[in-house]
């Protein structure tokens, strides 16, 4: 089960907007710590394309999805929390332009795991957005 949410807070002309993914897994409860780098490294390989999707709220504005989800480094702040640096291909792309680029791109996510629900939360950073400019 995938949830997206947005949470906005005004701030003057800008909107201050931050993405949650909360991933479900059936498998937490395996051979590997969920807290290991191991276990979220290979979380992030099986739910790569999930993760890009979630990545790609980021970049709605510029036309451009996420795609080759990697985890590049972990920092645990609990058994349960941390933060984490994700490395990924930002791709542009529009055939009735002939766009295709495509560039490396990171990102700091924070994590929370759930085992009693199976979960881990994914929380991206805060991006602002600015409103249109009134005429």
């Amino acid at each position: 089960m995938k949830i997206k949410s947005v949470s906005g807070v005004i701030f003057g002309k800008n909107i201050r907007m931050q993405e949650t993914w909360k991933i479900k897994l059936m498998e937490l409860a395996t051979d590997r710590s969920p807290d290991s780098e191991a276990w979220l490294r290979q979380v992030f390989q099986d739910r790569r394309a999930e993760i890009g999707i979630f990545l790609s709220y980021y970049y709605r504005s510029e036309g451009a999805v996420v795609e080759n989800v990697s985890l590049q480094s972990h920092c645990a702040e609990t058994v349960t929390e941390g933060n984490l640096i994700v490395r990924f291909d930002l791709v542009h792309y529009n055939a009735c332009l002939n766009i295709h680029e495509q560039g490396k791109e990171a990102m700091e996510l924070r994590y929370q795991i759930f085992p009693s629900q199976g979960e881990i939360l994914l929380t991206g950073p805060y991006w602002p957005e600015r409103e249109p400019d009134e005429m």
